[in-house]
């Protein structure tokens, strides 16, 4: 959670094999990226970020806590 910028959500971890994280990262489109997250045991892994130019225009869906959250709301 950012206390001063946001709530705590919902994720998913995977895993993916390290021979295929490459070809994984490749695929990612921008505005996207992988970076570190942290998560509420304060714990940090791999996941996706977003350059601050891809919340032009995007719905916000903190108050669903999550992405699953969002898509159960449609």
């Amino acid at each position: 959670m950012d206390a001063e910028n946001g709530d705590a959500i919902e994720v998913e971890v995977w895993s993916v094999p390290t021979e295929n994280f490459g070809s994984f990262v490749a695929g990612i489109p921008a505005p996207l990226g992988i970076g570190k997250v942290t998560l509420a045991d304060g714990s940090q892994v791999s996941g996706f970020i977003c350059e601050s130019s891809g919340i032009e225009g995007a719905t916000e869906i903190t108050a669903f806590k999550g992405w699953r959250g969002y898509l159960a709301s449609l």
